[in-house]
């Protein structure tokens, strides 16, 4: 990518083609570039984004639901999601298996 500039040093535009107003160019994965993208997301889009997390915790138990009621069977799922379902839940075992003794009481041990 190649990036213009404001007086100050920011990013103001992004280009993929150099040119007189784009010359610096700046890697992709630049901490720099995916900030200004950041900084140009509509609210609704970040709002949005937000709740990515949750919702996809949601449809996980939706999906548990199901396969604990017999209405599906694990197995009747695409196997990509089935992988995705089992690194989560491995995942989270792992992390709840770190906070065992944890009663809310945050003693220090």
């Amino acid at each position: 990518m190649y990036v213009k500039r404001n007086q100050s040093g920011e990013i103001i535009s992004i280009s993929k083609l150099a040119s007189e107003d784009f010359s610096e160019q700046i890697a992709d994965d630049a901490q720099e570039l995916l900030q200004f993208f950041q900084s140009e997301k509509s609210v609704e889009q970040l709002a949005l984004e937000q709740t990515d997390q949750t919702m996809a915790r949601v449809l996980e138990d939706v999906v548990n639901l199901l396969v604990e009621q017999g209405v599906i069977r694990f197995t009747d799922l695409p196997e990509a999601a089935q992988n995705k379902l089992l690194t989560r839940r491995e995942l989270r075992g792992k992390r709840q298996g770190m906070n065992l003794l944890d009663d809310g009481d945050h003693l220090p041990l």
